[in-house]
């Protein structure tokens, strides 16, 4: 959905008129809302919402595949270290040296 120059209101003119905003949200509009120039909210349906989360949450859970994906990779070209090893390294190369 795109935006048009009648779905950006000030926020003044937001806080005035949140009953007719809500009623054009309810029907399927999304405005944005400025202040100072700048977007600062946007006001869209809670199913909207609800879909961009789902969309967020699936656009993570991509992103895990792919680097899983690069870290079996990893290991099946012997690019790994093992975890116990390196951290026993990191933990020996902090201890002060005795004298």
């Amino acid at each position: 959905m795109s935006i048009n120059v009648a779905d950006i209101v000030p926020f003044s003119e937001a806080r005035s008129q949140l009953s007719a905003l809500v009623t054009e949200v309810q029907s399927g509009k999304e405005k944005i809302i400025t202040k100072n120039g700048e977007g600062i909210a946007a006001l869209i349906g809670a199913d909207r919402l609800d879909h961009y989360h789902r969309l967020e949450r699936a656009h993570i859970h991509l992103l895990l595949l792919d680097e899983i994906e690069r870290g079996l990779a990893d290991v099946q070209a012997g690019r790994h270290h093992d975890a116990r090893e390196s951290l026993t390294n990191i933990k020996l190369s902090r201890k002060p040296a005795s004298n």
